[in-house]
């Protein structure tokens, strides 16, 4: 196994981003995690792309080893985040994959700087049209005809409150509930493996912040309560590929329709069967195959 090097460095914006390193060919593979991630979570990932790709993942700007002194007003901060981070190692042409909330900030990249990317991988994506956040009804239950429309309203939902009190609080039982209710709904990581990810969890000190940033997001041509469409997501040229897994409960499968609406013909779907929101967990080798059969289809052997 090729040695996985855990580097940072210093972005013209006072930030120090985080990233893991894994040397392979001349084609770079570019991974952004997603909420209560970094780049620990994509190791299985790392650890087993192909030899040939290079393989580069990000630890985010407050998640990880990165500094959070500046506070991001929503995800297009950290697209021009990613963009320093590029420059800075001269990364001119990639394979772009983000997960989850991740996928949002590479969809941006992805429309500001079209020329750098080679394919767009979505990962258990939130669409185009952002990832809305309602107001709690009186079970305590989100109310969808009460769309949330500012950060402070986010920031006193009970379950913002909690996750961010169980964070405070390195509550590691907390959050393994939390995972295995939402996330590891199939399969469980290993045991050693779970540990270091409910450690990881904990680096995070921005959840309002990025909760905000789901709900204001929307490169669309669709307005919405809380934001105008930009229509970014037409500027995208790279071919897109889009992965749900079909037991994922924090993606719903009509977000993926949303992102091929947006992306238009450039974007091709793909249903993981028995898969939640990490298919790297419930089926690394079929999410294997999908990405390096997608990276490969411009570049035969």
């Amino acid at each position: 196994m090729a040695e996985i090097t855990l580097k940072s460095v210093m972005l013209p914006n006072g930030e120090t981003m985080g990233y893991r390193e894994r040397a392979g060919g001349d084609e770079v593979v570019l991974l952004v995690h997603g909420n209560m991630n970094s780049s620990k979570h994509w190791d299985v990932v790392i650890e087993n792309l192909d030899s040939r790709f290079k393989v580069i993942a990000v630890d985010l700007r407050g998640f990880g080893i990165s500094t959070y002194h500046q506070p991001i007003a929503d995800l297009t901060d950290y697209t021009r985040d990613l963009k320093l981070f590029t420059e800075a190692l001269d990364l001119t042409s990639i394979y772009l994959v983000g997960w989850s909330t991740g996928g949002g900030v590479v969809m941006q990249y992805a429309a500001d700087y079209p020329e750098q990317v080679k394919k767009l991988i979505l990962l258990a994506s939130m669409s185009t049209r952002g990832y809305p956040f309602y107001k709690d009804n009186e079970q305590g239950v989100p109310d969808l005809e009460q769309r949330i429309t500012t950060r402070a309203e986010i920031g006193q939902l009970p379950r913002t409150q909690m996750i961010s009190k169980a964070g405070e609080d390195r509550d590691k039982a907390f959050m393994k509930m939390l995972f295995d209710a939402a996330v590891y709904n199939g399969k469980k990581p290993d045991p050693e493996r779970y540990e270091a990810y409910l450690d990881d969890i904990l680096t995070q000190r921005n959840l309002a912040d990025i909760y905000h940033g789901l709900n204001v997001f929307n490169i669309s041509d669709i307005d919405n309560p809380v934001s105008k469409g930009t229509g970014a997501a037409r500027r995208i040229q790279a071919p897109t590929l889009v992965i749900r897994g079909n037991i994922d409960l924090v993606i719903p499968e009509n977000m993926v329709q949303e992102i091929l609406e947006d992306i238009g013909e450039r974007a091709e779907a793909v249903s993981m069967d028995n898969c939640g929101h990490s298919p790297l967990i419930d089926d690394l080798p079929q999410l294997l195959r999908h990405m390096t059969n997608f990276m490969e289809e411009s570049n035969p052997k």
